[in-house]
């Protein structure tokens, strides 16, 4: 029903900024709930920043005031500017999409896109 296509990864210096693109094809972006998930090798994965259909949003304390999540509902798009990137932010990063209704839970994953901080 969802497909999630992440883009924007790549090597950057400590300090530096990216910008993350999860692009969704399917119906009905506008009613799930979007993640960006990292995992790092040997780490379990972790969600790192959260929006709600409805625009509400939340961070993992480690990138509060450095990373923010928005979405385009427009262009079935989310976004993570991640910016002061620092060497622990390194790992793959996903997107999720969910949404929650009486019975179950739809969730659906992009492939991930590799992030590397380093000098």
């Amino acid at each position: 029903q969802v497909q999630l296509v992440e883009s924007g990864g790549g090597l950057v210096q400590p300090g530096g900024s990216l910008r993350l693109s999860c692009a969704a094809s399917g119906s009905s972006f506008s009613i799930y709930d979007m993640g960006w998930y990292r995992q790092a090798p040997g780490k379990q994965r972790e969600l790192v920043a959260g929006i709600t259909s409805g625009g509400s949003t939340n961070y993992v304390d480690s990138v509060k005031g450095r990373f923010a999540i928005s979405r385009d509902n427009a262009k079935n798009t989310v976004y993570l500017q991640m910016n002061s990137l620092k060497p622990e932010d390194t790992a793959v990063y996903y997107c999720n999409a969910q949404h929650r209704w009486y019975l179950s839970t739809d969730n659906y994953w992009g492939q991930g896109t590799q992030v590397t901080v380093s000098s």
